[in-house]
């Protein structure tokens, strides 16, 4: 469904964005500079109330910077929204709809109708590990499920690049690994380039080909920056024993010496 991109250009990229809510607003973040390649997980990483969120704001469109610029596949998209995907914290199935409703929702907004839109979607049900539960109410599904519809809605948005924001951290914890290494799966086969926003560091290292670190403390008045990017080494053969592996480890201690 989506089209291939050149791999010679970044797939996402921000340069040099000063955030702020409000023209006279104060400014929440300045200096944001960082790209995602094409078939690339990478992870955006910092405290809680750094302005982690605000950026992705920004790059999804829906916040206008006081300067900078936002490129999507080398083309100006700064304060454009619906050039990319953008999934929340929280699910947000609409209670009322069914599974394959819910996930076929943004064809239908589009004016695709309803059922040409469900026959779109439900061929990527087993896909995306939903096959069977397409009738389904959201009160009915697992924490797990709820994410793998929230996603295949966000990807029936039809856009090649995808943010997600915190999007696994409701789970428990052993659904939460189960669903990072499915997620990055589905970003490889899927050809799709994914910027996630997370707290929590192991996480980041797990995922991530390169993480990027933010610093400041909303609560502080202190504009948040990006202080740093880490590539993260992952031995070929390391699989699921990542987590054990020196490179996990030098990867995570970089990260945090640059959190302060």
């Amino acid at each position: 469904m989506v089209a291939q991109a050149d791999k010679s250009v970044p797939a996402l990229q921000a340069r040099s964005l000063e955030l702020a809510w409000g023209e006279r607003g104060r400014v929440i973040a300045d200096d944001v500079s960082l790209e995602v390649r094409p078939r690339e997980v990478v992870c955006l990483v910092g405290r809680s109330g750094c302005g982690k969120s605000t950026v992705f704001h920004a790059l999804s469109g829906l916040l206008v910077p006081r300067s900078g610029e936002v490129l999507l596949h080398g083309e100006d998209v700064t304060g454009i929204p619906g050039r990319v995907s953008y999934m929340l914290q929280k699910d947000l199935l609409l209670p009322n709809l069914t599974v394959l409703d819910n996930a076929c929702l943004p064809l239908v907004l589009a004016g695709m109708p309803r059922d040409e839109a469900r026959e779109k979607a439900r061929p990527l049900l087993e896909r995306f590990g939903l096959e069977g539960s397409e009738g389904y109410w959201p009160a009915q599904l697992s924490g797990g499920m709820r994410q793998r519809a929230a996603f295949l809605r966000t990807y029936l948005m039809d856009n090649d690049v995808v943010l997600l924001d915190e999007p696994f951290s409701a789970l428990d914890a052993i659904t939460r690994v189960e669903m990072r290494s499915w997620f990055c799966a589905m970003v490889r086969e899927l050809g799709l380039s994914a910027l996630v926003v997370t707290h929590d560091v192991d996480e980041a290292v797990c995922m991530a080909s390169r993480i990027y670190v933010m610093s400041g403390d909303s609560a502080r008045k202190v504009p948040s920056a990006i202080v740093g990017e880490v590539a993260v080494a992952r031995p070929k053969d390391a699989g699921e024993e990542f987590e054990l592996t020196p490179e996990f480890i030098a990867a995570k201690r970089e990260v945090l010496t640059l959190l302060g």
